[in-house]
């Protein structure tokens, strides 16, 4: 006979407010004996963004936590056009109807509402707000302990990291390590779309119109708005010091002038956008990380501070909200011992993260080479054509990934292991 562990009783603190961090809340919150305080810079908890894509791997994640039936709004993106934005050429079409049969469509829809559906299914009294964190000291046996710009310190015995690609825990854990800003800036924002898709009947579908070094993302995303997302490189060697990660105001004259050669109708599109409404964020990236668990099991990272890919692939917050179940269910088959559960968590994500560095390392490897086979006399048309390399590559790792089935063939290796 055998005769199980009793469950311990834990003690979770969380930094930061966003997907990873909710979706962890509350799937945590789903165990006995474990207790979750949320903790949260901002005097108010609400998304800095415009649109977010929720695909397959994320209304898997998001069914498992009991939260995919309040998310309700959203644009289908079951179309998505890769176009020239100076001639209007249709470069490349993907069409994705193929992963929706007897599922839940692909769409884009608001942050905001995202987040409203995560919050809504947490429990009350565990967000505290305007407690931005300043430093974690490892007190060994008795935890951890965190200290916040309000002078109050809280205890933990399990400290999680989703604070973002700038967080605090992850360079306390980590503290060589090092994020870079990319080069690539993004400026966002919403707008009422029916007045955009009369300017061009494309702009009802979601596209990505390219320039050489530059592009701007349309998307509608539900209940009569649109998003903007528009992009240029910028060389770090000159603007890395001026570049923040997150939200910051800027003149529309300034984003108009980086796409002074698209068609006239996205033009107008931007200047549609009403001076005050663009929001600057500047896209950062970082190493791989070894593991995703630190002092002695006492802290761990979920989403963005686990892996900064500088938003690669578009599904971050599926990404994070996956960590945050994998986490729960490794501390519930463990009885809420972390030093069984953290090192199975780091086995089932950690291989994950590496081989979505290894594609990213793969591609820019690509675009490298075909822009040097062009050489300095490409055309504008053939830099676009290889900025878009669409190689076939199968992507279902990702956006199909399933990560309650996943999780199901852990437990069954370690079910197998045991007997």
């Amino acid at each position: 006979m055998t005769i199980q562990r009793p469950v311990k009783h834990l003690k979770v603190a969380i930094i930061g407010g966003g997907p990873g961090g909710l979706s962890t809340a509350i799937a945590l919150s789903q165990i006995p004996n474990v207790d979750v305080a949320l903790y949260e810079q901002a005097k108010v908890l609400r998304e800095v963004g415009a649109g977010i894509s929720i695909g397959p791997n994320t209304w898997n994640v998001l069914e498992l936590l009991g939260v995919a039936d309040s998310l309700t709004s959203g644009h289908s993106t079951a179309t998505i056009l890769n176009m020239n934005a100076k001639t209007g050429e249709e470069v490349h079409r993907m069409e994705r109807a193929g992963l929706e049969t007897g599922k839940r469509p692909n769409i884009r829809t608001q942050r905001t509402k995202l987040q409203s559906a995560l919050l809504s299914h947490v429990k009350p009294g565990t967000i505290h707000l305007s407690k931005k964190l300043l430093s974690l000291s490892d007190k060994g046996h008795d935890g951890v302990e965190l200290h916040f710009q309000d002078g109050t310190v809280a205890v933990a015995d399990l400290v999680v990291g989703a604070d973002g690609i700038r967080s605090v825990v992850r360079d306390a854990a980590w503290p060589d390590y090092e994020i870079k800003f990319t080069g690539t800036t993004i400026w966002r924002a919403l707008l009422p779309w029916e007045g955009v898709k009369k300017l061009d009947q494309r702009f009802e579908t979601t596209a990505w119109w390219h320039g050489p070094t530059t592009h701007v993302y349309l998307s509608p995303v539900g209940e009569g708005l649109g998003e903007i997302a528009a992009r240029a490189w910028h060389d770090p060697k000159i603007h890395s010091a001026s570049k923040v990660s997150w939200g910051v105001p800027v003149d529309k004259d300034h984003v108009e002038s980086h796409f002074q050669e698209y068609l006239p109708q996205i033009r107008q599109v931007l200047g549609m956008v009403t001076e005050g409404d663009w929001r600057e964020f500047a896209a950062f990236s970082g190493p791989e990380l070894s593991q995703l668990t630190a002092w002695d099991n006492k802290i761990v990272l979920v989403g963005d501070s686990s892996h900064a890919l500088s938003g690669a692939f578009g599904s971050g917050a599926g990404f994070a909200m996956e960590d945050g179940y994998t986490l729960a269910r490794a501390l519930e088959y463990f009885r809420n011992d972390v030093h069984r559960a953290l090192p199975l968590f780091d086995a089932i994500r950690l291989p994950y993260y590496s081989r979505m560095y290894e594609y990213l390392a793969g591609e820019a490897g690509k675009r490298a080479a075909k822009l040097e086979e062009l050489g300095d006399s490409a055309s504008y048309d053939d830099q676009v054509r290889a900025k878009i390399i669409k190689g076939g590559a199968d992507m279902g790792w990702i956006y199909n990934n399933d990560i309650g089935s996943v999780w199901r063939s852990a437990v069954a290796l370690l079910d197998s292991d045991r007997q």
